[in-house]
């Protein structure tokens, strides 16, 4: 027969279990980004777990415009830009951006939510 000690620490070890988050759900996704032969323009439809990012890579060159926007039905899908090879953020948190791409190679949008899970549009152009 097992003490009440035991019984205890066990109940504990079993809630916990079942509350923790499973590893794949932390990681969220990748998914290359990809235009459309002849569009300057990308988009995609996706959701969020509260607590992961969604990741999102795009080739461009340096000297290109892009231009970034997500929406969501309860406002609270926003993204990062990290430049190529990930090395410089170049916007935090944000639901609209555009800027100069410094350099050549693949880009990261990295989507998360502010609260809970978020369903999203994501729009990107490259000029």
């Amino acid at each position: 027969m097992l003490s009440r000690k035991v019984k205890a620490l066990f109940a504990v070890l079993c809630l916990a279990a079942s509350l923790a988050p499973a590893s794949s759900a932390q990681e969220g996704i990748t998914k290359r980004l990809r235009f459309a032969r002849g569009s300057s323009t990308a988009a995609v439809e996706d959701a969020v777990v509260r607590g992961t990012r969604n990741r999102y890579v795009l080739g461009a060159r340096a000297g290109q415009t892009m231009i970034v926007r997500i929406s969501s039905l309860e406002d609270n899908a926003v993204f990062d830009v990290y430049a190529a090879r990930g090395r410089k953020r170049l916007t935090t948190e944000r639901t609209e951006w555009g800027g100069e791409l410094p350099a050549s190679g693949d880009y990261v949008i990295s989507v998360g939510g502010t609260r809970g899970n978020a369903s999203y549009r994501l729009e990107v152009e490259i000029h």
